[in-house]
């Protein structure tokens, strides 16, 4: 039966280490749970806000509405296709030892997307992507809770309506639904990715142009961890802003600003913008409002410099360096960065 905490501390439940606490929060660790808590006429008309590992959110103040804390664990292989194995991960699953539980299993096809912070169930709300391959690319299916009906459905790929790190969790089912499990297709004929520049790179250095599904996993595990801070010493979302899309004629005029201007074209015609070329442009890299900064490595991470000055940012300070970055990047490139994380 689950537990309702008064009051409950969020700091350890958000990768950017924010100091906040929840009003109310229910730990949910199966679909009973969460049935149970919809059944009951004081708790099923509340306002919810479902987390996961927080690793997707800045936390402007308390959180109000009951949060539904996902811890529904499992790992296990659904069936097997002719094409494909079909794995399942309980919501509350951590995405990074799931990946590695792929590869022990011997079913690769994850490794591209190692060390991505967050839980299963988070996973397909933000269409995670990382060297080329996104969830979208290995996804099977879902099951959800309604949380306002308590009426369990499956989604297909079709159905969750996948775009660049969106989602119809973002749109139609914000604070609607509760994802209890996900589904993978991973492919029995395994062809490795490594196209993308930094895997290029390391492959043709180390003289394997033919690289295993866990070497793969390896140099991805390399290169996040130089580039990327660590949230359990400098507390972050990762990206923080989305890669703008533009047009061929916005692009022209950008390149016309500054030549220099990293960018590649999509298949669609349009071209996508390198956000952190933008930020470190502007002249943001490795500084700050308060106790919230940019990396000193990575434009794109905003980081909580609590470690360094003692005091945790708040959600405050976060919001208002992102926002005078916003203003820098459209002031010199007429864009507007998108903001990635969840704001609360």
């Amino acid at each position: 039966m689950f537990k309702i905490e008064a009051n409950a501390p969020l700091q350890a439940h958000n990768t950017f280490g924010i100091v906040a606490k929840a009003l109310q929060l229910v730990n949910i660790q199966s679909k009973d749970d969460i049935c149970n808590l919809l059944a009951n006429p004081e708790l099923q008309p509340l306002p919810k806000f479902v987390l996961g590992g927080g690793s997707n959110l800045v936390l402007t103040g308390d959180v109000k509405p009951l949060v539904l804390k996902v811890e529904i664990t499992g790992k296990r292989v659904v069936r097997e296709g002719v094409k494909h194995f079909i794995v399942e991960a309980g919501a509350g699953e951590n995405w990074h030892d799931f990946v590695t539980w792929t590869l022990a299993q011997n079913m690769p096809g994850l490794e591209n997307l190692a060390l991505i912070p967050g839980t299963v169930g988070a996973s397909p709300v933000q269409n995670i992507g990382a060297y080329g391959v996104e969830l979208q690319d290995r996804f099977d299916s879902l099951d959800y809770i309604d949380l306002t009906t308590g009426e369990s459905k499956t989604l297909d790929a079709a159905a969750c309506q996948f775009g660049y790190r969106d989602s119809v969790f973002k749109h139609a089912l914000t604070d609607k639904v509760l994802i209890t499990h996900v589904r993978f297709a991973l492919p029995k004929v395994w062809k490795r990715e490594i196209s993308y520049a930094d895997l290029d790179k390391l492959s043709k250095k180390k003289n394997e142009l033919q690289p295993t599904a866990s070497m793969v996993f390896d140099w991805v595990c390399q290169i996040r961890s130089a580039k990327l801070p660590d949230p359990k010493v400098d507390g972050n979302t990762g990206s923080f802003f989305k890669n703008p899309v533009v047009t061929p004629e916005q692009c022209k005029d950008i390149i016309g600003r500054d030549p220099n201007v990293a960018f590649y074209k999509l298949l669609d015609g349009n071209f996508k913008l390198a956000a952190a070329w933008l930020i470190d442009a502007c002249g943001w890299k490795g500084r700050g409002v308060g106790n919230a900064g940019v990396h000193p490595n990575h434009a794109l991470v905003l980081i909580n410099k609590g470690r360094e000055t003692g005091v945790p940012a708040t959600g405050g300070e976060v919001m208002t360096l992102a926002k005078a970055i916003q203003t820098s990047v459209y002031e010199r490139f007429g864009i507007r960065l998108e903001i990635e994380p969840v704001v609360l």
